[in-house]
């Protein structure tokens, strides 16, 4: 991952701002928001008084996509004690603020709750059809990783940030994440063993068994665009097993 990035930049934190208007990407996520809004957070006595949230970015490396935006929540709690972390990623087309529930959620149980926008996800896209245009940039040039590795890197990044907070036990940070955010936590937890818990929500998928056992569809339909390039490309009249290994294998 390190070998790939131009030139490496020193850590830096810039302050943001909450975003008012989210931007999803795709058809948008409507359909599962009343699920998201029922995540059941712990009783605590004037719970949005006492949560405290930060807006920042890291500089995880030089260009455009390389300014991280971050959301973090927890409880104002005047006890010097490190707390624990669970890191939570958003699934294709959507963004953090997606996940908000779910951090408010882990917050009102003592933790520091964090999400962030992957690459061309949320802050990091300027239009409703932005990572799919990096995805078929991806495939056409070769000089970007926008699916999975672009985002572990910026979750190593992430990594050094809060090992190095005062109010962070860095023994004790997990990660998890759904779909694609289920991936990109599987490969951070992999490279960096600070994240010393993982758990993937359906996002663990062998590209390899998926095309050995024509069990590929769903994937493909879910970044079908990238795949119809590729097919074209690829001079064929429909996606099969081997437009789809080009692009995944």
């Amino acid at each position: 991952l390190s070998r790939r990035r131009e030139r490496q930049v020193p850590m830096a934190v810039e302050q943001g701002s909450p975003v008012k208007e989210p931007l999803y990407q795709g058809n948008g996520p409507l359909g599962l928001r009343e699920a998201m809004e029922s995540c059941p957070r712990k009783e605590v006595d004037n719970f949005q008084e006492k949560l405290v949230e930060e807006n920042f970015y890291l500089m995880t490396e030089s260009g455009e996509q390389g300014r991280l935006p971050v959301l973090l929540l927890k409880l104002n709690d005047t006890a010097p004690e490190r707390k624990p972390v669970v890191v939570i990623l958003h699934s294709s087309y959507k963004c953090k603020e997606w996940l908000r529930p779910l951090l408010e959620a882990y917050a009102s149980r003592g933790y520091i709750a964090v999400a962030i926008d992957s690459r061309y996800h949320g802050e990091r896209a300027s239009s409703k059809t932005t990572y799919i245009e990096a995805l078929n940039s991806a495939w056409r040039n070769g000089d970007t990783m926008p699916f999975i590795f672009d985002t572990v890197w910026d979750l190593i990044k992430l990594g050094d940030y809060l090992s190095a907070r005062e109010d962070v036990d860095p023994s004790r940070i997990g990660i998890t994440g759904e779909s694609l955010g289920g991936m990109h936590a599987w490969f951070a937890a992999f490279v960096d063993t600070r994240y010393s818990v993982v758990v993937p929500i359906i996002g663990v998928q062998g590209f390899q068994w998926a095309i050995d056992n024509d069990k590929w569809q769903a994937r493909v339909d879910s970044i079908k665009p990238l795949f119809e390039e590729a097919r074209i490309d690829s001079g064929k009249s429909e996606i099969d097993a081997e437009v789809v290994k080009k692009v995944t294998i």
